[in-house]
């Protein structure tokens, strides 16, 4: 039985919030938020640098993500209430506590530290991989969490895990939220205890350009046995319809698919297709996939797990609502 995620987000220009979207990718975290405000989510900026994620985003919002964030000005920016960031881990040069707001320049994060110091928004929303926490000894996190606090912002971070929240996927990512008011108490979503497998997001038929060759079949498993003898657990993953939950999907997927084969009978495994992979992320039915396959799956593999967003997003929504 296939279980579809279904788009029920409503947008309406005169809401009660205004967002801005920066590293938005295919707008994964921007489509968590419009499930969980719906009617009271109103978009006034997005930037986005890669040229393919901004015609994704297009076909899928309506409006192409300004360019290079590092080369605009908080000016520039409408006013918004609340600014949503999925931004890239870079290293953080002379990371440590000692000059705070300075640390965080030739990052990208200092580009969201100074829209931030501008604007002043009501929420900070920030997600990063679950090694950001213990980045550089921990240097990173504790920069970005006092460049947050030094702006006036009172921090919550956490790791929370996709397949606790309704996908079939094992996919930690670090949450970081900031209130600009300190009343708040700020809880972070309890798993939902879904019970989900890997068929709820398989396709019924699937093209055979998925399955992988012989050639790559073979080399997949030579390269499994040379790293079992080397005594690490580098290699190909299988799974298939029962499977409660996969490997995180990643942006390198579309080079050989090892991190997630699919079992079949009497052939090789194959890949998931672009559907699937987006279906394994938690996004709708009606989310356009308008680029290559090969396009598709970085993108998704970069994006977001959307129910975990929408989960996060629901708290945050009943803390400023209070």
């Amino acid at each position: 039985m296939t279980r579809h995620f279904t788009n029920n987000h409503i947008q309406e220009i005169d809401s009660a919030f205004k967002f801005i979207d920066l590293f938005a990718g295919v707008g994964g975290i921007r489509l968590g938020f419009q499930q969980a405000f719906k009617s009271k989510s109103s978009f006034v900026f997005s930037s986005e640098i890669d040229k393919f994620a901004k015609v994704t985003y297009e076909a899928n919002y309506g409006e192409t993500p300004h360019g290079d964030i590092t080369r605009i000005a908080p000016k520039d920016i409408p006013s918004f209430d609340i600014l949503l960031g999925g931004f890239p881990c870079q290293p953080f040069s002379n990371a440590g506590l000692k000059k705070g707001f300075d640390d965080t320049r030739g990052t990208l994060f200092f580009d969201i530290a100074r829209i931030v110091e501008f604007h002043k928004p009501k929420v900070v929303f920030l997600e990063n991989v679950k090694g950001f926490r213990n980045h550089d000894k921990g240097n990173t996190f504790k920069v970005v969490k006092k460049t947050l606090e030094d702006l006036g912002y009172k921090v919550f971070a956490e790791v929370l895990n996709a397949k606790h929240f309704g996908v079939p996927q094992n996919r930690e990512r670090i949450y970081i939220i900031g209130f600009l008011d300190h009343d708040v108490n700020f809880e972070f979503p309890n798993p939902l205890n879904k019970e989900v497998k890997l068929g709820d997001i398989l396709e019924d038929k699937v093209d055979d350009k998925y399955t992988i060759s012989d050639k790559l079949w073979a080399g997949h498993q030579r390269r499994k046995i040379e790293h079992k003898a080397k005594g690490n657990g580098f290699g190909y993953c299988i799974f298939n319809e029962e499977s409660p939950y996969t490997s995180t999907i990643s942006a390198r997927y579309y080079k050989d698919g090892s991190e997630i084969l699919i079992e079949q009978k009497d052939k090789n495994p194959r890949k998931l297709s672009p559907k699937e992979a987006g279906r394994l992320q938690g996004f709708p039915e009606d989310f356009k996939i308008v680029v290559s396959d090969t396009q598709a799956y970085r993108q998704f593999g970069n994006s977001v797990a959307v129910p975990v967003i929408d989960a996060l997003a629901k708290n945050i929504f009943k803390e400023i609502n209070k």
